[in-house]
């Protein structure tokens, strides 16, 4: 019987054979996917650089335990500027990603929060599902959304770009914001809902100037972080992640011409792009922090005893207290 290991290195060389012809180097950005034998089970062994997609301790993205969340008083509000950028949105075959002009008159800073340094925002990728009941990468005790949109960021105060900061400490943040059904999009994610229909086969651009992100997102006053990975390839775990409260909305009609784009080209369209979420990843001994105070007592809750969550209307919260084992719920 062949042993995993060796069956692995077949796989690795066998793809090199088919992408590479042994000496040109695969282009390994181009074709990996969320399934089968280029899926997330594969990453790892697919590039030598990638290597922590198999063996990483810090992966992302997780499933968050609400029993499990840590009240943390010394988190800072999170401040995100409100300056318009302009990009390009493509769909890459893998995803949808928005990503900044170099030559965009303004830089976006991401700060506080549980950030120690300062990071300029780059890109944002959009998870969905093929229908309401998956779609988003991170959970909250196994619930998925129906989307969600990852803001990146990269550590300027130490590193020159992106490519380098993925690699080192503290180098990327990771801004999370689920996608919720609604009756309304607000006018600034409009702009990125609006092309959808011309973002249809893998390599379609469109162009996107003056867009605010800040102004895209929801109130971003509460969230929760942890310490994680990028959750594509190579899986840096050089992210601080911040996943917000509240969910941004988007129409059903909206969501309906999101599901119609394909990972392939116009010739040869393949399957949806949709349902390209990484499993979620094991938290191992890692602390999911929160600057909600769940035992803050209001005039329309004198008790403290409940306070609803703003992810979903469904959804109560219970979280460790910072200074006691008592648990509160919200």
């Amino acid at each position: 019987m062949i042993s995993n290991s060796i069956k692995l290195l077949v796989l690795h060389f066998g793809l090199v054979l088919i992408f590479g012809n042994w000496g040109v180097q695969a282009s390994w950005d181009e074709w990996w996917t969320y399934d089968g034998i280029s899926g997330p089970k594969y990453w790892g062994v697919l590039n030598p650089l990638w290597k922590l997609c198999s063996i990483g301790k810090r992966q992302s993205p997780i499933d968050i335990d609400p029993d499990k969340l840590l009240f943390d008083p010394f988190l800072k509000n999170l401040h995100i500027d409100k300056d318009k950028v302009s990009g390009t949105i493509e769909n890459t075959g893998q995803s949808l990603v928005f990503r900044v002009d170099k030559e965009s008159k303004y830089v976006l800073n991401i700060t506080e929060g549980p950030l120690t340094y300062r990071y300029q925002f780059q890109e944002f990728y959009i998870h969905f599902g093929t229908d309401n009941n998956l779609g988003s990468e991170h959970k909250i005790q196994g619930y998925s959304f129906p989307a969600e949109i990852q803001l990146y960021g990269y550590n300027t105060d130490l590193y020159s770009n992106m490519s380098e900061a993925q690699m080192k400490s503290q180098g990327i943040v990771g801004v999370s914001l689920m996608v919720q059904i609604g009756q309304t999009t607000n006018s600034e994610f409009q702009m990125v809902t609006n092309e959808f229909g011309k973002l249809l086969y893998k390599g379609s651009l469109r162009t996107i100037k003056d867009i605010s992100i800040r102004e895209m997102l929801p109130d971003i006053k509460y969230y929760m972080t942890y310490e994680g990975s990028t959750t594509h390839p190579g899986c840096w775990e050089t992210t601080v992640w911040i996943v917000l409260n509240k969910p941004i909305y988007i129409t059903r009609r909206e969501m309906y011409h999101l599901r119609k784009l394909s990972q392939g080209s116009v010739e040869h369209p393949k399957a949806p792009l949709g349902n390209n979420s990484r499993p979620t990843q094991d938290l191992r001994e890692r602390t999911v922090r929160t600057n909600i105070n769940f035992a803050q007592r209001t005039e329309a809750d004198p008790q403290g005893k409940t306070c609803k969550l703003n992810m979903h209307k469904n959804m109560y919260y219970k979280a460790n207290d910072w200074t006691s084992d008592s648990l509160y719920q919200i």
